[in-house]
């Protein structure tokens, strides 16, 4: 979607150039001048997509599912470990792996898109593959609750709650992840899947007798449910089965509006300024300077804190560009007379650059080299080598293109800390609204939103930061259960008193809310019809408080950001 706004954006700037002139003012030419320039950008998408079916050899699938079959293998192999190491110590030592794990599939998204770029047939199943991420993320939520709820128990009884759990997974499961590391679930993804099914039903339907067990048991089936929507995804990717995309949709969130706020205003600022000077120095080139500045500020707005050291990058080459395009323009152009030759003259340029796109050195010079080479050359089938007006254009490209870098300077956008903590007032914001509105969001919506927002976690995010922000997606989610069941067992106004608290920053009086809505079901879970319902709900407040009472600093505190 960002691609597509920033393609209509600068399409736009392109008709508007060519319309404007070198003078300003409608010359009258505008619709068939945004015909024409549509028409090529179509027919340069067409050629695109039928080299991109040409040369798939699979390579971005097979790497993709790589990765997240390296990623669900490393999750259950530190899940067996978190049972196993059970009561052995007070804290958690599988802590550090989680958060490396949940940096890596956060990091997943634009794994994700490239693959999906490079891959003629991966776009029609981009829910699935989405939904392999969500995936991931409930495994590494429903692994923290896990692990957290383990170091609240006494030794003993974390033991033997753990290998209660234990028991109840399949061993060909925790063997092919310890053993075998990625290969099996590359081999087999279907065969995984069923495993995992077979897992979370028995876990699902496995008997309990306390509220703690019955939350240890949920969470792993939990956990297994998020890995069979990472093997739909390695299923696909391998070709070993097709997921059908019925039922599928992909949620479009913005996480905060207030980075495309910074973005819109620098781009108004830098192409308003652009203008200004086209006015006040009469050039003749000026409007293909403001093209080119909206560009650079357009294209790159998306990667924030990275965006001037690309934007430098992809200055560099353009002048690097302008000279090939010279050499080219006026030393070999003029001795070729057909069209193979013209071929073989710019494909000595493009094809050189074009490999270095591909590769992950500098690939921000390579793309400005490439970007405004076809431009300069400007090919016609009656060439003019007119020197001037070339170095006039080039002069005007590069210039856009060393404001449009000095604009993510001058205007810098949000520091990842600031971003952050945004993430975190917003999610806390919305966490308090969940919990006074009844019917504000579907659970669905909600992890969808809360999804959308760890994504957008910046990579120099603290690890505290993350876990926070996962620990207000589960407390919501358990919210929206609760509050669906609540009336079934006539406890909504002990819900209703607990969730008030929770709304007005005040944890430690929720947590003693919620012992008293434990304390009203644990009477309804000792017999009669609704002692399974009782229960399970006794295990979604056991969730919450356990996470008020490791998180109680974030949810007291303020949403100012």
């Amino acid at each position: 979607a960002a691609s597509a706004a920033a393609l209509a954006g600068y399409t736009a700037t392109i008709i508007a150039s060519d319309q404007l002139g070198p003078t300003g003012g409608p010359n009258g030419d505008a619709f068939m001048l945004a015909i024409t320039r549509v028409s090529e950008i179509w027919i340069g998408i067409v050629c695109a997509g039928l080299v991109l079916a040409g040369t798939d050899f699979g390579g971005a699938r097979r790497r993709l599912a790589g990765v997240f079959a390296t990623v669900s293998a490393e999750i259950v192999d530190g899940f067996g470990s978190t049972l196993t190491q059970a009561g052995a110590t007070p804290s958690d030592p599988q802590q550090p792996v989680r958060r490396e794990l949940m940096r890596k599939v956060i990091a997943l998204d634009p794994v994700v898109d490239e693959a999906i770029g490079e891959s003629s047939t991966l776009r029609y199943h981009s829910p699935v593959l989405q939904g392999a991420i969500e995936g991931l993320l409930a495994a590494l939520r429903a692994w923290r609750i896990v692990a957290v709820r383990l170091t609240r128990l006494p030794e003993r009884v974390a033991r033997e709650q753990a290998d209660a759990v234990l028991r109840h997974i399949p061993l060909q499961l925790r063997s092919a992840a310890r053993l075998g590391g990625p290969a099996p679930w590359i081999a087999d993804p279907e065969g995984m899947r069923g495993l995992s099914g077979a897992g979370a039903r028995t876990l699902i339907a496995m008997p309990v007798g306390t509220p703690s067990l019955r939350l240890l048991a949920d969470q792993t089936a939990r956990m297994m449910t998020g890995l069979m929507r990472a093997l739909d995804a390695l299923g696909l990717l391998t070709g070993k089965a097709d997921p059908s995309n019925a039922g599928r949709r992909i949620r479009l969130y913005v996480p905060d509006w207030w980075p495309a706020f910074v973005n819109a205003g620098r781009a108004f600022v830098m192409i308003g300024a652009a203008e200004l000077f086209w006015i006040v120095t009469a050039w003749p080139n000026g409007a293909f300077a403001i093209t080119f500045t909206t560009i650079v500020v357009t294209l790159l707005a998306p990667r924030a804190d990275q965006a001037y050291a690309v934007a430098l990058g992809f200055s560099v080459g353009v002048g690097l560009g302008t000279v090939g395009a010279a050499i080219i323009g006026f030393a070999a152009l003029p001795t070729v007379e057909t069209f193979l030759g013209f071929c073989i003259v710019i494909g000595l340029f493009l094809i050189p650059a074009g490999a270095g796109v591909a590769q992950p050195w500098q690939t921000a010079t390579f793309i400005g080299m490439t970007y405004n080479f076809i431009p300069l050359l400007a090919p016609a089938n009656q060439m003019t080598y007119d020197t001037v007006q070339f170095y006039n254009s080039a002069l005007s490209i590069a210039a856009g293109s060393v404001a449009g870098a000095l604009s993510f300077r001058l205007l810098p956008p949000l520091s990842p800390a600031f971003r952050t903590r945004r993430l975190l007032a917003l999610t806390l914001r919305d966490l308090r609204r969940l919990a006074t509105h009844p019917a504000w969001r579907a659970r669905e919506d909600w992890e969808s939103r809360m999804y959308a927002r760890i994504a957008a976690l910046p990579d120099a995010a603290e690890p505290l930061q993350r876990s926070q922000i996962m620990t207000a997606l589960s407390v919501g989610s358990e919210v929206i259960n609760l509050r669906r069941i609540a009336p079934q067992l006539g406890v909504g106004a002990e819900l209703d008193a607990a969730l008030a608290a929770l709304a007005q920053g005040q944890s430690a009086a929720a947590t003693a809310r919620f012992a008293e809505l434990d304390s009203r079901l644990a009477a309804l879970a000792e017999s009669g019809p609704q002692a399974f319902l009782a229960l399970r709900t006794r295990a979604m407040v056991l969730l919450v408080c356990d996470a008020l009472v490791q998180h109680g600093a974030y949810f007291d505190a303020g949403e100012g950001a």
